[in-house]
């Protein structure tokens, strides 16, 4: 058991400086997977991010209340945050390390926030098959009326599933049964589902991420979601994408993501405060 734990809580993809998603970022501590899993529940967020920091490079752990993640876009975007906040001059760039992949990562200072932008590497698509619609679609509350073209199963990690709807309007209105998505999500071995309106001719649009398989419901911010959305519509000529989601849980956040000349993604953060003692 470990008390005095130092816990910094970043919030994650702001929208025009509020909202945005807290996340539990702390130094690596010699801490049992069931232990981390414990760090978010008990410092009030949805994800915690374990840094360790080493001569050539940073390496991530990524945990939920479900546990452990291969990849964590804005969980990525905090830590870049932490790692700014505490580096001298006005910017931090060094090489990321998670789930056995280096990357490159950033944050420039803002006044009081960071923009970080990372390159959350290779995105894995393809089509959904019938039966994944069939159990996913109803569970999300998506119907035929609704459902725009263009699903697709994606990963830089672990699969999701994208689905876009016609309008802001029918994501909005969206109230999934939860307990039938995560049945079926453990089914098909998905992470989650990342839902979407079609996006404008200037590449905006807005998301919900349902992910009840690794303890999220709703998750406020989900970047990696969102890079699998830019690969895809990189192929249909649209290269640079802003992203509106956390509306639907009162945390306003926004992801931006850029495909030329490589998949980047980026969101403002800013280290709100510290959480020390927490147990356990």
């Amino acid at each position: 058991m470990i008390s005095r734990l130092s816990v910094s809580i970043v919030r994650a993809c702001l929208r025009a400086g509020t909202g945005g998603s807290p996340t539990a970022v702390l130094d690596e501590v010699p801490l049992s997977d069931d232990e981390r899993c414990r760090v978010p529940v008990l410092a009030g967020t949805s994800h915690a991010v374990f840094v360790s920091v080493h001569a050539s490079e940073v390496s991530l752990r990524f945990f939920t209340a479900g546990g452990e993640l291969p990849a964590c876009g804005h969980g990525t975007v905090a830590a870049l945050a932490f790692l700014a906040a505490r580096a001298p001059g006005s910017e931090y760039g060094g090489t990321l390390r998670a789930a056995g992949r280096s990357f490159a990562g950033r944050a420039v200072r803002e006044g009081a926030r960071f923009r970080a932008v990372f390159e959350p590497g290779p995105v894995e698509s393809r089509e959904p098959t019938p039966d994944e619609c069939a159990h996913l679609l109803p569970a999300l509350g998506v119907t035929s009326d609704t459902l725009a073209p263009g699903a697709r199963v994606a990963s830089v990690g672990r699969a999701r599933l994208l689905v876009p709807v016609v309008s802001r309007s029918e994501l909005a209105a969206l109230a999934p049964d939860f307990e039938d998505l995560r049945s079926a999500c453990d089914r098909f071995g998905l992470l989650g589902c990342y839902v979407y309106s079609v996006p404008t001719r200037s590449g905006r649009l807005a998301a919900r991420m349902f992910a009840p398989s690794i303890g999220v419901p709703e998750d406020i911010a989900n970047a990696n979601s969102t890079a699998c959305l830019a690969a895809d519509l990189a192929g249909r000529g649209i290269t640079e994408i802003a992203v509106d989601m956390g509306d639907a849980l009162g945390s306003p956040a926004t992801i931006t993501a850029s495909t030329r000349p490589v998949l980047r993604l980026g969101g403002v953060a800013e280290v709100a405060g510290a959480v020390r003692e927490l147990t356990v």
